[in-house]
């Protein structure tokens, strides 16, 4: 079941950070359908929070997407190479978002492999924010999109993760923010076999 716009609008990202753990994340970029199970999080706690691009409520032509309404793709460029995906959560103006930063892939498979230049589907293969923008089809062009659409969604497909299999830890890559960078708002999955299952 597609997350419906309540999911999305609640006020703690932290929490719903954790809880998109195991949910299915899909695009539909012209006509190649593509999902993945969302594997790893990290939350971004806007305007308070010295490790988020819109802290201070920075508001510039990059972060105007994060004070969108819960429910809206944020895509940046990092690196110049890398568009890497975030979730916007929380009302208009709060610039709340939670970053995916892995999947589990289950289907398109054939199309992912092609978008990341493989032959196989190894550790390595969607297990960082930039490699799933690649093996999802990300653009910055799909910044500001909804995700109660058909192009970019996600999915409640009943998948627990039970709290034993979930790592909690800091943020990556963001030693700038002092004390910030060292709050527990980061999620991943334990046991990726967990998932093997759910392949396509």
């Amino acid at each position: 079941m597609k997350l419906k716009p309540s999911f999305y609008n609640r006020s703690d990202v932290v929490h719903i950070s954790k809880e998109l753990l195991g949910k299915v994340l899909f695009t539909n970029f012209n006509n190649q359908l593509t999902a993945g199970i969302i594997t790893e999080t990290e939350a971004y706690n806007g305007a308070i929070d010295k490790a988020s691009h819109a802290f201070n409520n920075r508001r510039t032509t990059r972060t105007e997407e994060m004070f969108s309404v819960g429910g809206t793709a944020y895509i940046y460029i990092c690196y110049g190479i890398h568009h890497l995906f975030n979730v916007v959560t929380n009302k208009k103006d709060i610039p709340h978002a939670v970053l995916i930063r892995a999947i589990h892939p289950i289907i398109g498979l054939e199309v992912m492999m092609k978008r990341r230049n493989k032959t196989k589907i190894d550790k390595t293969f969607s297990n960082g924010p930039g490699t799933v923008g690649i093996a999802l089809g990300f653009h910055v062009k799909h910044n500001g999109t909804s995700l109660l659409g058909e192009e970019i969604w996600i999915e409640d497909q009943g998948i627990i993760i039970p709290d034993d299999e979930i790592i909690i830890g800091p943020r990556i890559g963001v030693e700038s923010a002092g004390a910030d960078a060292l709050l527990p708002y980061r999620f991943r999955v334990m046991n990726k076999d967990l998932f093997n299952k759910y392949n396509s």
